[in-house]
């Protein structure tokens, strides 16, 4: 055997290195993972600022298919609309304290859901409610627009 004892044992030092080095490299790929995310995140966002890009009639559609649904399993009202309170002026500050209002803090998709439900939902005795519906670390989290006819 021509190894040395030396050659065979690695110096705790080079060890503690390696490993230093191997939760560096996690620590990097986890960092990367985050910021993609929350790149993720955010372009999502920016593309909810933008109006959806559908006729009246065909948002009328969408929200039959929801109510119908719901009513043929016996429920009076349906959740239309999940979105981050980013797309909130306030980031939900008057929905969370039910503040009249709240309706003018909106923006992108979700005020296009509003206006539809004011336009012609409204009238036909459907009601609309948003609320906040998770606290993420205690602060608000994503807005829940419902819709209900009973």
């Amino acid at each position: 055997m021509s190894d040395s004892i030396d050659d065979l044992l690695p110096s705790a030092k080079s060890l503690a290195e390696k490993i230093a080095l191997a939760q560096a490299e996690e620590a990097q790929r986890l960092l990367n993972q985050q910021k993609e995310a929350e790149a993720e995140r955010q372009a999502f966002i920016d593309q909810l600022h933008k109006p959806l890009g559908i006729s009246d009639e065909e948002g009328i559609r969408r929200a039959l298919r929801m109510i119908q649904r719901a009513t043929d399993k016996g429920m009076t009202s349906v959740q239309v609309y999940r979105f981050p309170n980013a797309l909130c002026t306030d980031h939900g500050r008057a929905i969370n304290q039910g503040e009249k209002g709240w309706e003018t803090t909106l923006t992108g998709v979700p005020m296009e859901v509003y206006q539809l439900w004011s336009k012609y939902f409204r009238a036909k005795g459907y009601k609309l409610a948003a609320e906040i519906v998770d606290f993420p670390d205690g602060v608000p989290g994503d807005v829940a627009m419902t819709l209900s006819w009973a």
